[in-house]
């Protein structure tokens, strides 16, 4: 079974980020929906900590607590479905390091305090989809 709104938060991406625009999506893990539906228009690639990563997506095996860093260079976003808690600093760290947008589909209403990183939060909803959104514009300054 799919994450719900699966197709809303590809929609709201699709609709607020320009084509070809470089997306990274972190710790696809067996939900690729998302990605599938981003996957020809923007310069997509996934990333998760197991491998072989999904069909017919570019993929590279990461681990966002110790990122290869070329993969997110160059992101106008870095989004990601329901992360554990624990995990969401270090895709904050990443995101605001290489000056991209972060996106957060948390499992339920769980969100870290990215404080650091980000001076505010915004949630989303867009149609059945509920997200954190972090901009560029609020990266604080040193990251």
């Amino acid at each position: 079974m799919g994450i719900i709104g699966y197709d809303d938060l590809a929609d709201y991406i699709l609709s607020h980020y320009p084509a070809c625009a470089r997306v990274v999506e972190v710790g696809i893990g067996q939900h690729p929906e998302v990605a599938q539906l981003l996957s020809g228009t923007f310069d997509l690639v996934c990333t998760d900590v197991i491998s072989p990563g999904p069909a017919r997506l570019k993929y590279a095996k990461d681990d966002i607590f110790k990122p290869d860093l070329s993969l997110y260079r160059d992101a106008a976003l870095i989004y990601s479905m329901r992360p554990p808690v624990d995990l969401q600093p270090s895709l904050a760290r990443v995101a605001a390091g290489v000056g991209a947008d972060l996106i957060i589909r948390p499992f339920s209403s769980e969100k870290a305090d990215l404080s650091h990183y980000y001076r505010r939060c915004q949630s989303v909803n867009h149609r059945s989809a509920y997200f954190y959104q972090y901009k560029r514009a609020d990266i604080r300054a040193g990251h």
